[in-house]
């Protein structure tokens, strides 16, 4: 990737915008490397390796916003696009609340990320194959039961963004991400359950070994034979940390800042009050070490930061990006989130429960007859209304332990009363996405069954 160029067409483009008119403008250009692998019974299935470019380019013209992209970045179509783009803006309507960020969020940027790691940007089509076999291989070891595979798939990713602003700020990054994904079928007379694992992580000695990942897909789906429905009934319920990341990542959608502003989210109106006990602290960071959703700045070159959105049980903050702030009457959050093709709209960094002091083993300990659940159907939340509701799989807990497998019931409640009906929190934090959380526990919540 040759950064000098890619900068220089950047700056080009944006002094071109202001030549012709443009009271602000703001390029953002990516060029990004995605492969990967899939692997059915040993043979490879589909090998793919993509690469993109693009820019996009807004600029503001007497309060009318205009905005354009293309992936073609030849001499021609650069001066193309903003022509366009400014004549965009000259037919749009004025709004007010237009505006890009000033000089002065723009400053104080981070530096020193680790983002990028070599070793990612260097894996071979071959790697992706052994460890796509490996874990089937693994998978296969666990159980005579696994008969089959949805996916086992390998990949990888790697990516630069440039971005510059008329307000005099030009700045670049470059990242990798690395996943390995595992997805088995137990089968046992006529019954067949599926289950997953995977990790997905930005430097490849953090990612979890091949073998493992099989061997935990395989146990999670060997485990759910012989899975039968439960009665109707209000229990206590412990969600694992993947469905757990699930539930946080309603709170994601409720804390929308533009969701908010229209009074279409069931926690407007409750910014400094307590929603969840104590234990429930949840950010937003976007300079998390090696996190996911890291980055030196968002997709309007402001500089990320640590948002507390609910802490020690309260509700702290929203999710602003610049437009909707304004709006608002307040400052952006720096969860403004965009490709070259689109807009920068509000987005998440890192968003993730904070763990707590118990063990997932002393969580379930604590319940005498409740619901473990390990995979979900549905949407979930209604950010309007608050009303969750998802079909769910896992295990019935008896006196403390982990019993049969259930499947096919519903988990159902309201999102303000599951958070104040949360009573445990797990000391299992692991960051395998951008959304996270330790294992959960609920004090009771409808399941309903036969």
């Amino acid at each position: 990737m040759k950064a000098m160029n890619y900068e220089a067409i950047a700056k080009k483009v944006v002094e071109r915008a202001k030549r012709r008119g443009a009271k602000q403008a703001e390029a953002w250009l990516e060029v990004d490397r995605e492969s990967s692998v899939k692997v059915r019974d040993g043979e490879v299935e589909d090998l793919t390796q993509a690469t993109s470019k693009g820019l996009g380019l807004r600029v503001l013209v007497e309060g009318r916003l205009g905005f354009t992209y293309t992936s073609a970045l030849g001499e021609g179509r650069v001066e193309e696009i903003v022509d366009r783009a400014v004549a965009v803006a000259k037919v749009s309507a004025p709004d007010e609340n237009n505006g890009f960020p000033t000089k002065a969020e723009l400053k104080e940027r981070s530096g020193g990320m680790e983002l990028f790691d070599p070793q990612v940007a260097e894996v071979s089509g071959d790697w992706r194959i052994a460890m796509a076999r490996e874990m089937e291989r693994a998978a296969r070891e666990v159980d005579p039961r696994i008969k089959a595979f949805e996916a086992v798939s390998a990949g990888d990713n790697v990516g630069e963004v440039w971005f510059c602003s008329s307000e005099g700020v030009c700045d670049s990054y470059r990242s990798t991400s690395i996943f390995l994904w595992a997805a088995p079928v137990a089968a046992e007379g006529d019954q067949l359950q599926t289950s997953y694992w995977l990790d997905y992580k930005r430097f490849l000695s953090q990612l979890e070994p091949a073998e493992a990942i099989g061997r935990k897909a395989a146990e999670r789906a060997v485990r759910m034979l012989g899975a039968r429905k439960v009665k109707t009934q209000r229990v206590p319920v412990v969600l694992d940390p993947q469905m757990a990341a699930s539930f946080i990542g309603g709170i994601a959608g409720a804390v929308n800042g533009d969701l908010v502003h229209k009074k279409a989210s069931f926690l407007h109106g409750r910014l400094g009050e307590r929603i969840a006990p104590e234990t429930i602290t949840v950010v937003d960071d976007g300079l998390l070490a090696h996190g996911l959703g890291t980055s030196p700045f968002d997709g309007e070159g402001v500089p990320t930061r640590r948002t507390p959105v609910i802490e020690k049980g309260v509700l702290a903050s929203y999710l602003y990006d610049s437009f909707t702030a304004r709006k608002a009457g307040v400052k952006t959050t720096g969860n403004a989130a965009r490709g070259y093709a689109s807009l920068p709209r509000i987005g998440l960094n890192n968003f993730y429960l904070q763990p707590g002091e118990l063990s997932p083993e002393e969580l379930i300990a604590g319940v005498k007859q409740g619901f473990y659940v390990t995979a979900m159907l549905g949407r979930g939340a209604n950010a309007v209304t608050g009303d969750y509701s998802r079909g769910a799989n896992g295990i019935w807990i008896e006196n403390g332990e982990l019993t049969y497998p259930v499947q096919e019931v519903t988990v159902a409640g309201n999102m303000l009363e599951m958070l104040e009906s949360i009573d445990g929190v797990g000391n299992d934090l692991e960051l395998r996405g951008s959304v996270a959380a330790p294992t959960l526990r609920f004090a009771e919540l409808a399941v309903s069954g036969s």
